[in-house]
């Protein structure tokens, strides 16, 4: 893999907080990589390290074989930072907010003129170019940011929980303009809690939490981690109350409810093999139960992160991560 972002043996300390602890890793060029984990896992800060926003403790971050605390300015013309927040002005147009900081970041004359306009284009902001910056909704406040981010055509985007309070129809135009960036041969380094969404969207994945890298992989190889448990999960809707279908749950083994719905429920069967799938349906309907609906769902992401936390709590998962080396006092 070509790697455009390499991450190795990375610390950030604060006081006795460790935020990121031996954190290492690789983002392939041209990718799409998403980066989950909880509020407090450490994805925030990381991206701002890589940013050159903040400063490791230990570790080591290159981005185009740039070491980020040796060629610092070299690594800024090369990325694009979207933070979760940033600031938007009184009174200045969408217009007059990216002519200003591609004013700051040296462009001058028609090149100037035309940079602007490519990025207005590419996000469809040219119909919102008197609309003041500070009055626009959460999504075309979004696209402004990425528009910002873009002016100086980076090699790679940093894009911190762009979805977050998106609406439906702003998560997939967002999508779509993430994918054609990675078209254009962009590397984008995405943070988000909507997994379903980056699952579909990235080609890799990352996931921390306190501090640490606990898996790496595409969406796939999370949920193929969870199967190896040896469990399945089945909706099942019945006819008349779904608490007699609770209640069968309670008294039968190798079966458990994980979620009630208003038909019935969503139930855990302690195996993979259809077969017993098989058994616990036929024992539902001996015992009475009038089951009119029995399908297998495929565990989502959101699912095996949940399980995939739960087992490294326990002891049960590997985390990724080098050995800490020594931290200065």
């Amino acid at each position: 893999m070509d790697a455009v972002i390499e991450v190795r043996n990375l610390h950030r300390v604060f006081g006795k907080l460790h935020a990121v602890n031996g954190v290492s890793f690789d983002v392939g060029r041209g990718s799409v990589c998403g980066f989950i984990g909880a509020n407090g896992a450490g994805k925030t800060t990381t991206m701002r390290m890589i940013a050159t926003l903040d400063y490791p403790s230990a570790g080591e971050i290159r981005v185009s074989g740039y070491d980020v605390l040796g060629y610092p300015e070299k690594v800024r013309s090369l990325l694009g930072w979207m933070p979760d927040h940033f600031g938007n002005y009184a009174n200045v147009t969408v217009l007059e907010y990216l002519d200003f900081y591609a004013r700051a970041m040296g462009f001058r004359g028609k090149e100037r003129q035309m940079r602007v306009q490519e990025v207005m284009e590419f996000t469809d902001l040219l119909p919102l170019a008197g609309r003041f910056s500070d009055k626009l909704s959460k999504g075309m406040t979004q696209r402004l940011g990425l528009g910002r981010a873009l002016l100086h055509d980076p090699e790679v985007l940093i894009m911190d929980e762009p979805a977050a309070g998106l609406d439906p129809k702003a998560r997939v135009e967002l999508k779509h303009l993430i994918r054609l960036l990675a078209k254009e041969g962009k590397t984008v380094f995405i943070s988000s809690h909507i997994l379903s969404e980056l699952g579909e969207m990235c080609d890799h994945l990352l996931f921390m939490d306190g501090g640490r890298l606990v898996h790496q992989g595409d969406a796939e190889s999370l949920k193929d981690r969870g199967q190896e448990a040896g469990v399945s999960y089945y909706v099942v809707h019945v006819f008349g109350e779904p608490e007699l279908l609770f209640n069968w749950v309670e008294m039968n083994p190798h079966v458990s409810l994980v979620e009630s719905l208003k038909k019935g429920g969503k139930v855990e069967i302690d195996s993979s093999d259809p077969e017993k799938a098989a058994y616990v349906l036929s024992r539902m309907v001996s015992d009475g139960l009038k089951v009119i609906e029995f399908r297998r769902e495929e565990r989502n992401l959101e699912d095996a992160f949940i399980d995939m936390l739960e087992d490294v709590g326990r002891g049960g998962g590997a985390e990724i991560a080098a050995t800490p080396p020594s931290l200065p006092s």
